[in-house]
């Protein structure tokens, strides 16, 4: 499926939707979800508070909330249960006794928070950085070893040099991530020996490309893609960080060669960041079409 033919292609179509109830936590795939203009309702609704260091964190700096699952129990709105790392033990985001029992697990103080107002600077401003070199300090965050590149920080909003993230929201940059089943595929090939699970790469919709090979949806950004109900700004390809390299449980453990792979051979990128341009509904199996 190419931007430049558009249209319906046969088979081509949403594989796997996942919503994100607490940022870095891994999420819940659903049949179904809707759409608004900051993105999928319910998803990242909640976040971790650094209380060391200051500001909300992710699993770029706290890796051991990729340990965690976070699921709504009747859709968003409802309570947000958090699984924690034992896959037994559950609290509840904003009960009382969830900011101890997450804190305890990570062996790190961290607060939940609810997303909060976009006027609320002080709650969105950067924590302290944990080195005082700026370059350290981004390869951590990157992941990147000293002989790699880093990303091209001017593709993203220029707010989240200041701010965790753009103001009002708890994503990392854009609202969702796109990616296509030939990618999962193209990474099993590339990466035999290493664990290529959804849950690393944390993409919002996961699009059957069918036979497709690589990685079809970086052709696909400058484009708009119809999903549903739903139209998709395709704003730029997602340059991946030191999270897909996290131990998520004992069947998929850290592993930095998943990086390495794609710095070296993908132009550091997998998936793409959408914007919505037209809320609605989208389903699993919703055909997906392109148009430039």
């Amino acid at each position: 499926m190419s931007a430049a033919n558009g249209g319906t292609v046969d088979g081509v179509h949403v594989s796997q939707i996942w919503r994100y109830p607490v940022k870095s936590m891994i999420g819940e795939d659903v049949d179904t979800a809707d759409l608004d203009t900051l993105g999928m309702v319910g998803d990242r609704a909640w976040a971790v508070r650094d209380e060391v260091r200051g500001g909300i964190r992710g699993a770029k700096k706290i890796g051991g909330l990729m340990r965690f699952a976070a699921a709504y129990a009747d859709g968003p709105g409802s309570a947000v249960t958090i699984t924690l790392p034992d896959g037994e033990r559950t609290v509840r985001a904003g009960d009382d006794e969830a900011n101890a029992a997450v804190s305890q697990a990570l062996e790190h103080e961290v607060t939940l928070w609810p997303r909060m107002p976009a006027a609320d600077l002080d709650h969105y401003r950067r924590g302290a950085p944990d080195s005082d070199d700026l370059m350290e300090e981004l390869r951590a965050i990157f992941g990147r070893e000293l002989d790699e590149p880093l990303p091209d920080l001017s593709v993203f909003p220029p707010e989240i040099i200041e701010f965790e993230s753009p103001l009002g929201t708890y994503y990392d940059a854009f609202p969702l991530l796109v990616m296509s089943t030939s990618a999962f595929r193209a990474m099993e090939d590339a990466l035999p020996d290493s664990v290529v699970d959804v849950r690393r790469f944390r993409p919002s919709l996961v699009v059957d490309t069918g036979d497709e090979s690589g990685h079809p949806e970086l052709d696909w950004v400058g484009s708009t893609l119809h999903v549903g109900e739903v139209d998709l700004e395709l704003v730029v390809g997602c340059p991946r960080c030191v999270m897909v390299t996290r131990e998520i449980d004992e069947r998929i453990p850290q592993d930095r060669s998943v990086l390495r792979h794609i710095v070296r051979d993908l132009n550091q990128n997998v998936g793409v960041y959408a914007n919505v341009i037209r809320p609605g509904s989208v389903r699993v199996g919703d055909a997906v079409t392109l148009s430039s």
